[in-house]
């Protein structure tokens, strides 16, 4: 991983820790993590895709803002802002 992977990584989880604090921007930080990795072509972590809506930049937090089910062996989660399913 070249030196710009390496510092957009740490940016991502650096706003996603950011946005579990902040509520008001935690959309802001989520939406700019996503730019970062599609422009450095960085995948985001496993642990921090579950944690925002890709339809409407929400972060996840579940009983708040969103919910969590399983259905047939599957993790499904709503978001509660927009209504869609992941």
């Amino acid at each position: 991983m070249n030196h710009n992977k390496k510092i957009g990584l740490e940016r991502i989880k650096i706003l996603f820790s950011e946005a579990s604090k902040n509520k008001e921007k935690s959309k802001r930080y989520v939406e700019i993590a996503r730019k970062i990795s599609t422009k450095n072509k960085i995948k985001i972590p496993s642990e921090l895709k579950k944690r925002f809506c890709k339809n409407c930049n929400s972060y996840l937090v579940p009983g708040r803002n969103c919910r969590v089910r399983n259905h047939k062996g599957r993790v499904i989660y709503q978001c509660l802002e927009c209504g869609s399913f992941k």
